[in-house]
């Protein structure tokens, strides 16, 4: 692949590394890690005005091998209520996450004044507000997301708190990526992992192959972090390493040969574990590091940085015990250099780019000469470059489609002014007048079904879906439109058919999915009542209630169903109304809701001669007015 000088070579993640590193906040959770490991739970400690909030590397070994599924994993939200129904994939299932790591957590959630304490410091009322960093090595840092995690998701403060782990496993999967993704809650996490430091890897492979060395090892590491020995271990320990390294390495290579699209088993190859990275790692050698944000390069780079070339496959067992207890030394070298700043091995190479792909190669000990590893950073920074490029003419595209959502706007404006009658209600009808916009609205379909298609295809950053921008763009095309796809599919369908359970188009869903999920991280700072009706009604499916609605009526007049839906139906106009989320356009005479209410009254009061309601008397003294 051709790549120039232009291609971004380190991601957001290089700014945060070399702030952690340069300000001593590396080392800084590093030793409260460290001090962590005596306590039963939790520690809490304040420095220079930052809460470190740390959890014990090996506390409770037993709850983390869990055996319940194949790679340990299960639905974050089951039998807990801590973590909502927020966290989901793009699919809307809900995230997975591996149980031992969740028992851990729910163990000091239940058990301890971890809540009462955090509801302390996340409280302006009562004190003020500090910065958080939760911090954990090995089980620890695992069990540091999760709590990092609940506190964004509580949305228990204004400023988020950060996490920072050391050798730490893998925690969730693909959907659990995409879900903080969705937040934007990835810049938040700061995963520090060594060069041969097997832990972080060990999810790659299924939990029956790693259960039995683990067992034997982590109450060794224990031991080592908590009295400070400095034996060597015995023949059990160098055989449980040897067999832990083994079988992991059979399937990281899976992940570094196939990817996050690995074939699964049913077609003879080794089925990849659903776990999934995100935030920055930074991977570390025995004297600098390099920093990537990208979850498929850092997937690669988990396997290559633990297999490097020029070490003997006896030196990495070692290495691979040894490292994962050994990050303080680690960080003393990582502090004295600045990050990614050794000397080449290729000083002739064709451009700054390649000098700059092998300086994060050596950096953490792969080698520059490793081809694989060299195509894994390249189409990291091709990746990032594309989506870039991507957003940047999406945005051009999209201030062309303006010129088409103000003609539909005017469209609308015209049939309420000059006709009399809603622009649903006109376009209902397919007259020649509104061939034009009927073209438009083709037109615009086309442009948010491409969107769609390029982020379903992760052709797009991660944290499109969350951007202001689309968000809102998408939310007026929605509001303006897809009353306009409704009409013609009533029209299409003779009044047949449900357009909300057979005619939605995906866009309109995602689109809608995307404004929830965003409208969940700003209802915390409270929003103003309207003090007048919405220029555009903000149920996109009004309409479409509508049209169910009249057909209830008639089943209704036909004794083939009860009144329960059209009474429900009532109430959410009621509602809509007093929320001023209505259009005005909506109470024309000649609308289809118009035609709802007076034959929905006129039955009411056929059945019931004194019959009122909040509707009734909102329409009868003309209160939706403002």
């Amino acid at each position: 692949m051709e790549s120039d000088s232009s291609t971004p070579l380190f991601t957001a993640g290089q700014e945060t590394a070399t702030f952690l590193v340069s300000c001593g906040i590396l080392s800084k959770a590093w030793e409260e890690s460290c001090l962590a490991n005596y306590s039963q739970s939790y520690t809490l400690n304040e420095y220079e005005g930052v809460a470190y909030v740390a959890f014990p590397s090996f506390h409770k070994i037993e709850g983390f091998i869990v055996q319940e599924s194949k790679y340990g994993e299960g639905n974050i939200q089951a039998d807990n209520k801590f973590f909502s129904g927020l966290l989901k994939g793009n699919d809307d299932q809900p995230a997975l996450v591996h149980q031992g790591a969740l028992k851990l957590f729910l163990y000091i959630m239940e058990n301890t004044d971890f809540q009462a304490k955090m509801q302390i410091y996340t409280d302006s009322k009562q004190r003020k507000l500090k910065p958080i960093i939760f911090v954990g090595h090995s089980l620890g840092g695992a069990v540091a997301t999760l709590a990092t995690l609940w506190v964004l998701e509580k949305r228990l403060r204004q400023s988020s708190p950060f996490c920072i782990t050391f050798g730490c496993p893998f925690v969730g999967d693909v959907r659990f990526h995409e879900a903080v993704a969705c937040e934007n809650w990835a810049g938040n996490f700061c995963h520090v992992v060594s060069q041969h430091d097997v832990v972080p890897r060990m999810l790659f492979a299924p939990f029956e192959y790693i259960a039995e060395p683990l067992t034997a090892i982590l109450p060794h590491w224990q031991s080592l972090m908590v009295n400070g020995s400095k034996h060597e271990p015995d023949s059990f320990i160098q055989d449980a390493c040897r067999t832990l390294l083994h079988n992991v390495l059979q399937y990281t290579g899976t992940v570094a040969n196939y990817g996050l699209n690995s074939p699964t088993e049913s077609e003879g190859v080794i089925k990849r574990s659903p776990y999934r990275p995100f935030g920055t790692y930074i991977f570390c050698s025995g004297e600098a590091a390099a920093c990537i944000d990208n979850s498929d390069t850092v997937l690669k780079m988990l396997h290559w940085t633990l297999l490097s070339r020029e070490e003997p496959y006896d030196n990495i067992i070692q290495d691979c015990f040894l490292e994962h207890i050994a990050y303080g030394s680690i960080l003393k070298h990582i502090i004295e250099k600045s990050i990614s700043e050794r000397k080449s091995a290729k000083p002739d190479s064709e451009s700054s780019y390649k000098m700059g792909l092998s300086l994060q190669l050596e950096a953490i000990g792969v080698g520059a000469q490793n081809d694989y590893a060299q195509i894994a950073l390249q189409m990291a920074g091709y990746m990032e470059c594309k989506q870039s490029t991507n957003v940047a003419n999406l945005a051009i595209e999209l201030s062309e489609k303006q010129c088409s959502m103000a003609e539909l706007e005017w469209y609308k404006e015209r049939c309420e002014k000059q006709d009399d009658i809603t622009y649903y209600d006109s376009f209902k009808k397919h007259d020649r007048k509104d061939i034009d916009a009927n073209l438009r609205r083709e037109r615009l379909g086309r442009f948010w079904d491409d969107i769609i298609e390029m982020w379903e295809n992760h052709e797009l950053p991660s944290d499109f879906q969350s951007q202001n921008k689309w968000i809102n763009a998408g939310t007026a095309y929605r509001r303006l439109v897809e009353p306009l796809d409704i009409a013609h599919y009533y029209h299409m369908s003779m009044g047949e058919g449900n357009y909300l359970s057979d005619g939605r188009s995906i866009r309109h869903k995602v689109l809608q999915k995307w404004m929830e999920e965003k409208e969940k991280t700003r209802s915390s700072r409270g929003q103003k009542a309207r003090t007048k009706l919405a220029s555009l009604t903000q149920d996109s499916c009004f309409w479409a209630h509508v049209e169910e609605a009249l057909k209830d009526l008639e089943n209704l007049k036909q004794q083939h169903q009860c009144s329960e839906r059209l009474e429900m139906f009532e109430g959410y106009v009621t509602k809509m109304i007093n929320d001023g989320n209505i259009s005005a356009d909506v109470f024309l005479e000649t609308s289809s809701f118009m035609e709802w209410w007076n034959k929905w009254k006129e039955y009411k009061q056929n059945q019931f001669p004194d019959w009122s309601s909040p509707l009734y008397g909102i329409m009868e003294n003309e209160s939706w007015k403002r």
